[in-house]
């Protein structure tokens, strides 16, 4: 047996058997109520796979749309590799469709038009080798929700200050 048998080859690197976040969007819960979410799967081109695999994806503006009875992914950002392909010109910002049931996308296009909810991309991550976002149902947030949200997050931290300064000197 070998000295290396227990160290991860270079291709396995920063993938866990459970699959690895690649983006998350962060906005996301600070601007809406997130209710309800679904997995979608993307359809990707080539350089798109190697230029997530390099780290280059950001959501952070993205939304969902329906278009023609099917979910599209607008405003996400993956930034080609120089390197990535010479025959397909990049586009980083294209519309990317999202792979969905056709129950789901019915739920989906019911809740939109009749509760006016809004479909927000919360994460990007592996499942396997493949690439899956996450979609919450969301209801934007007036700005005295944000305020109360961030009280909240700011008194629960505190709250864990006290509580460890208290078991400290106990």
């Amino acid at each position: 047996m070998s000295k290396n048998s227990n160290k991860k080859t270079g291709k396995d690197k920063g993938k866990g058997s459970a699959g690895g976040t690649i983006a998350l969007n962060k906005r996301a819960r600070h601007e809406y109520h997130l209710e309800e979410k679904f997995e979608a799967g993307l359809a990707l081109q080539g350089w798109e796979l190697k230029a997530i695999r390099a780290g280059r994806a950001n959501i952070g503006e993205a939304y969902a749309v329906v278009r023609d009875g099917e979910m599209f992914l607008f405003g996400a950002q993956i930034t080609p590799l120089i390197s990535a392909s010479t025959h397909v010109v990049a586009e980083e910002r294209r519309t990317r469709k999202l792979l969905l049931h056709r129950h789901e996308i019915d739920n989906l296009i019911g809740r939109v038009q009749r509760d006016g909810y809004t479909v927000v991309p919360t994460a990007l991550y592996w499942k396997g080798n493949k690439v899956k976002a996450e979609v919450a149902l969301a209801k934007g947030k007036q700005a005295h929700d944000k305020r109360e949200a961030s009280k909240e997050r700011d008194w629960q931290r505190e709250k864990q200050r006290l509580l460890r300064r208290h078991n400290k000197d106990a």
